[in-house]
C-alpha cells in the first residue's frame, strides 16, 4: 500500500538520510537509469513535469494559490539547497496546465534550473502567464501529455517525474488507472497533490476521499507520494516540500501497485460514473 506523505516527512528524510516513513532507500534502477537515451541530451538530476489543474472546479482563488505556491517553492532556500546537493546540481523543469482531454497548455517550456537566477526566471514566467479555465477533468489526459513531453525534452535525467495537482477525479479521457500503469511502464514516477480544502459538492462532482483516490489510482513508481492539501495555509509549505522531495537524490523503494494486483479503496472510475449519473453520457 502506498504511504501518504505528510508535510513533516521531509524533515524525517533529511534527519534519517535513509528512510521516508519507515521505507528503505534505494538508488533508482532499471528504466529509471536513462543512460541509453540520446547521448547529446544534457544530463540533469531530474526531469520534472509540473501538471497543474485548471478545470472549472478550481476557483480563481485556488488557481492563484497554486501559482503562488509554485513561485514561492522554486525560489525558496530549501529548494535551492536541494538543487545544489544533486549530482549535477541542476534539473530540467516544465510547467503546463490541464483540464479536459483537449485542454493542455504549456505555460513554461523545458528549462534548466541550476541556481537562483534560473529559478527566479522560471517563477517569473509562471507569474506573468494569463489565467485560464476549462471544462471537464482528465487526469489521464494530463498523464499522457506529461509522459510525451519527456521524449523531446533534450535532457537526460537520472529520474523522470510527473507531478500532478488537482481537486477532482478523472471524468474525461481514458481510465486513469490503466493510463497510470502505461506511464509507469515507461520508467516515469507520478506524484500527487490533491487539493481538498473545500467540502465535497455535487455541483462540482467532488469526492471526500480524493487523497485515497490519488494514492490508489493516480500515483506510482519509485518514491511516489501524495501530499494532500486540506487548508489554505498549507498550500505553499506543501508545494515546497513536494518539490524538494522530488529533486532529492535519495528515493524510497518502489511501492507500485499495478491495476490488476489490488482492489482500490475508492473506485478508479468513480469520476466517470458520477458524470454519467448526472449527464447521461
Amino acid at each position: 500500500m502506498r504511504a501518504r506523505l505528510s508535510i513533516l516527512a521531509f524533515l524525517a528524510l533529511v534527519a534519517a538520510g535513509a528512510a521516508i516513513a519507515g521505507l528503505s532507500i534505494a538508488a533508482p534502477t532499471g528504466p529509471q537509469l536513462l543512460a541509453q537515451r540520446n547521448s547529446n541530451a544534457i544530463p540533469v538530476d531530474v526531469e520534472l513535469v509540473l501538471a497543474v489543474d485548471v478545470s472549472y472546479s478550481m476557483d480563481p482563488e485556488e488557481q492563484q494559490l497554486q501559482r503562488e505556491g509554485y513561485i514561492a517553492a522554486l525560489t525558496s532556500t530549501e529548494f535551492l539547497k536541494a538543487l545544489r546537493e544533486g549530482g549535477h546540481g541542476k534539473i530540467a523543469l516544465i510547467y503546463f496546465e490541464w483540464a479536459g482531454m483537449h485542454h493542455r497548455h504549456i505555460i513554461v517550456p523545458w528549462r534548466v534550473i541550476d541556481g537562483p537566477e534560473s529559478a527566479d526566471g522560471f517563477a517569473a514566467d509562471i507569474a506573468r502567464a494569463p489565467y485560464s479555465r476549462a471544462s471537464r477533468t482528465s487526469v489521464s489526459g494530463a498523464l499522457l501529455f506529461g509522459a510525451a513531453l519527456f521524449d523531446g525534452s533534450g535532457y537526460r535525467g537520472i529520474r523522470r517525474v510527473i507531478d500532478v495537482s488537482g481537486d477532482g477525479v478523472n471524468n474525461n479521457g481514458p481510465l486513469v488507472d490503466i493510463t497510470r500503469d502505461e506511464v509507469l511502464a515507461k520508467g516515469i514516477t507520478i506524484n500527487g497533490l490533491p487539493i481538498m480544502w473545500k467540502q465535497p459538492s455535487s455541483a462540482t462532482m467532488d469526492i471526500g476521499e480524493l487523497d485515497v483516490y490519488f494514492e490508489d489510482c493516480v500515483i506510482g513508481g519509485p518514491g511516489a507520494f501524495v501530499i494532500p492539501i486540506k487548508n489554505r495555509e498549507q498550500f505553499k509549505e506543501a508545494i515546497r516540500t513536494k518539490l524538494v522531495l522530488e529533486i532529492a537524490t535519495l528515493t524510497p523503494q518502489s511501492r507500485v501497485i499495478p491495476v490488476q494486483a489490488k482492489t482500490p479503496r475508492v473506485s478508479c472510475s468513480i469520476g466517470e460514473r458520477i458524470w454519467r449519473d448526472r449527464w447521461g453520457n
